[in-house]
């Protein structure tokens, strides 16, 4: 028992450490700035200011490739649109809809606006590394792909003479993907949400029935994976916008009210969101952290990608951010602003959604359980491929080993809806984050060769009509 206690308060402190390590900040004007936020957005606008505004010149070509979705016969395991599917399904999650409630109760408003931007700006550090993971995956000689950032963290660093250096960050960033692939926080949110709404309150049972769907899903691997997220994805994000929107409808008359409040407040907040700083730095916060834009985590996705042009990958890549924050979180921004919902007290996160939608539907709380159940499940297999990757790529492609990671992984999604695992999430937040070091570090080294491989992409499409 004793033995039992010092592993977990040695495992807490360690936790709250190594957090402190990754979201150390510092202040201004009283505003908590973490420095792993300003990695992730200072590379999201020197790739912006570095490629010519890619993620808006780029926007409309990368919808026409999308439209044109075919399997073309070129290496990879997925259509172009499944690789979306399965990365969008790894970022659209309780974060659009909890998240989003935090920032705009923490920052008000404005925040929204800020969010938005981060989220333009985000587009582009998916197109410089949907392309590099293109670029540098690996086929195996059984058909399937192997690729991501660390694949393309090792080639910056052999280009710069520095292979062990790449070597060893590429594998870091191996072990930050797989411990940060484990699913306790949407296993545990959708628990909370059901129990709330049906009074059912077996987490082990719930967490055993959850870990065998998921088991059900990736023992098929990718290619069953992208099945289920292509179909999923649509459908979840139909169902959470189609109630939205009607939420919206509801408060017509008020939404240019609301639009005028989001932009007023992002330059002339109140003092009690923390100023102009305050609300700048909550509406990047919930961006960076929601669409994931320099983590690391959906070139995972995207290198399996059927193409034979990595930079048409990076085009349908950096639809991501557009898609998660620009559309989805800013919706939710506006039906939490219309019903005034952030401004109830004794609310937080979830809470703040859901009493929002529930002011003008009463059974709302359900279709919310199933969005979230939804969002969180797809979540969930799309990181255990990710973390898969990670393990294939520091013990090889055994297939029993590879079967070995699926067994742990959901043994560990079934233990995810306990209570009292907040040491776990802080750890596991922990490792998400450290992936955008090496990740974001490498994209600067290979920035050049993505600027020129984007001017001879645009050389063959003039050509080409």
């Amino acid at each position: 028992m004793n033995s039992d206690f010092s592993f977990q308060q040695a495992f807490e402190s360690l936790t709250t450490q190594l957090a402190a390590f990754v979201f150390y900040a510092f202040d201004i004007n009283g505003v908590s700035i973490p420095m792993v936020l300003i990695w992730l957005v200072s590379g999201a606008l020197v790739f912006t200011c570095y490629l010519g505004f890619i993620n808006v010149r780029g926007f409309g070509h990368a919808f026409s490739l999308l439209k044109n979705n075919k399997r073309t016969g070129a290496n990879g395991e997925i259509t172009p649109f499944q690789a979306l599917s399965t990365a969008l399904s790894g970022t659209v999650g309780t974060g659009n809809i909890a998240g989003v409630a935090v920032a705009i109760s923490l920052g008000g408003p404005g925040a929204t606006f800020w969010m938005i931007v981060a989220g333009l700006l985000g587009m582009s550090t998916k197109f410089v590394e949907c392309t590099l993971a293109v670029k540098y995956r690996q086929i195996n000689a059984d058909g399937s792909v192997s690729g991501g950032p660390m694949y393309y963290i090792k080639a910056a660093l052999d280009k710069f003479n520095l292979p062990v250096l790449g070597s060893i960050l590429a594998m870091a960033f191996s072990v930050f993907v797989i411990f940060g692939s484990a699913g306790f926080v949407h296993v545990n949110q959708g628990f909370v949400q059901v129990k709330s709404v049906t009074g059912f309150d077996n987490a082990w049972l719930f967490g055993a029935i959850y870990a065998f769907l998921v088991g059900a899903v990736i023992i098929g691997g990718l290619k069953s994976i992208a099945r289920v997220t292509s179909k999923l994805v649509p459908l979840m994000c139909g169902i959470y916008l189609l109630a939205s929107v009607l939420v919206m409808l509801t408060h017509a008359s008020a939404i240019p009210s609301a639009l005028w409040l989001i932009v007023q407040g992002a330059f002339t907040p109140e003092a009690g969101y923390g100023g102009f700083i305050g609300v700048l730095i909550q509406g990047f916060r919930r961006a960076a952290y929601s669409n994931e834009a320099g983590i690391g985590s959906s070139p995972i996705a995207h290198a399996a990608a059927q193409t034979k042009e990595p930079v048409s990958q990076g085009f349908i890549g950096l639809l991501e951010p557009f898609i998660d924050t620009v559309v989805i979180c800013t919706i939710t921004a506006l039906v939490i602003i219309l019903t005034g919902a952030y401004q109830t007290p004794g609310l937080d996160g979830v809470q703040i959604t859901s009493g929002a939608f529930a002011s003008v539907f009463s059974w709302f709380p359900w279709v919310l359980m199933v969005a979230l159940l939804l969002f969180g499940f797809s979540t969930v297999i799309s990181w255990s491929y990710y973390g898969m990757t990670g393990w294939r790529y520091l013990v090889g492609q055994d297939k029993h080993l590879t079967q070995l990671y699926k067994v742990l992984f959901c043994f560990v999604v079934s233990m995810g809806a306990v209570p009292d695992v907040m040491a776990v999430f802080d750890f596991i937040d922990s490792m998400i984050f450290l992936m955008a070091v090496p990740n974001i570090l490498a994209l600067y080294l290979l920035l050049p060769e993505v600027k020129a491989d984007l001017k001879t992409y645009w050389q063959k499409q003039q050509q080409a009509r």
